[in-house]
């Protein structure tokens, strides 16, 4: 069946809105706290409960956040069918009514909510606080600060910083919750590393976007800059992961363990370097949604060496 035959309201275009290529980067960032705290506990204090609500809890939030801007994208008359060069959406293509997605994401929010909750047992009460401010913000980036270029901060912070440390947090028996600075440039490296989908999505849109008096990073910075900023991010992600993994105090490490830690980041950044210059190539128009996907795949493979990589030499 292709786009043009969904029903409304169906569960089709449910799943369509959902945007499934999206999970990867609600994933990448679990995956990696979970690793850092199963390299640091043993098999009988690693707590799988609150592991299995931390990636329920990143889904939900990540599909939340995909109804939050089909939906206000919509009503703001930013996704225009005609105009729009990313991937369509459901509400301004009419596979979802307005009021079936305000409804939809509501019913998200509440389930993230519910999903996040038990964690409390696990982390303190810090972590409704924690839960609260993704509920928050979700809304708040499509409503607001998408609009002043703070989208790259939220991304660092939401899919880099929190999900990594706070993921960790709840694995971890009680007497292991104190601060870890390896655990928090961890988090920045999955950051950077996921700001590239975001890079590359407002690249593609930059034209659109300064029309729209929408002020992302990439309008304020340029074309050749945004370029440049997509290709290093991936390179600072993977020397952050890289080092902070490797380099620690007690650190009794192997030249040959050096030798396989950097196999498996060239891995990502073969990857990463070939979807940069296809971005070049490219330059503009719809086109760039082949690079959204390569992007989303990157991250995706980001997220699988650095979970190798942390299980065999954290």
């Amino acid at each position: 069946m292709s786009d043009s035959q969904v029903k409304t309201n169906s569960l089709r275009a449910w799943i369509l809105a959902a945007r499934p290529k999206t999970l990867s980067g609600a994933a990448v960032p679990v995956m990696i706290g979970t690793a850092i705290a199963w390299a640091e506990t043993t098999t009988n204090n690693f707590q799988v409960i609150p592991a299995i609500l931390c990636f329920l809890f990143a889904f939900i939030m990540q599909i939340d956040s995909n109804f939050i801007n089909d939906y206000f994208d919509c009503i703001k008359g930013n996704d225009d069918v005609e105009t729009r060069l990313g991937p369509k959406r459901a509400c301004s293509e009419g596979w979802i009514t307005l009021p079936k997605m305000r409804m939809g994401l509501i019913i998200t929010s509440l389930l993230g909510c519910l999903t996040g909750l038990p964690l409390v047992i696990y982390g303190g009460w810090t972590m409704i606080i924690v839960g609260a401010l993704c509920v928050l913000f979700a809304f708040l980036y499509t409503t607001k600060l998408s609009y002043l270029g703070l989208g790259d901060i939220l991304v660092l912070v939401f899919f880099g910083i929190v999900p990594v440390y706070f993921t960790y947090w709840v694995i971890v028996p009680q007497e292991m919750q104190v601060f870890n600075l390896r655990l928090l440039f961890a988090g920045i490296a999955c950051g950077v590393v996921i700001d590239t989908l975001l890079i590359i999505n407002n690249y593609r849109d930059r034209d659109n976007d300064k029309r729209d008096g929408k002020n992302t990073l990439v309008v304020r910075i340029g074309t050749t800059a945004s370029e440049l900023l997509y290709q290093n991010l991936g390179f600072i992600g993977a020397i952050i992961i890289l080092c902070t993994t490797l380099f620690k105090p007690t650190s009794s490490h192997t030249i040959l363990d050096y030798v396989i830690a950097l196999l498996l980041t060239s891995i990502y950044i073969f990857f990463h370097v070939t979807t940069y210059r296809t971005m070049k190539k490219i330059k503009q128009g719809r086109e760039l949604n082949k690079v959204l996907g390569l992007t989303a795949r990157n991250m995706f493979f980001f997220g699988i060496t650095s979970v190798i990589t942390i299980l065999l030499f954290w």
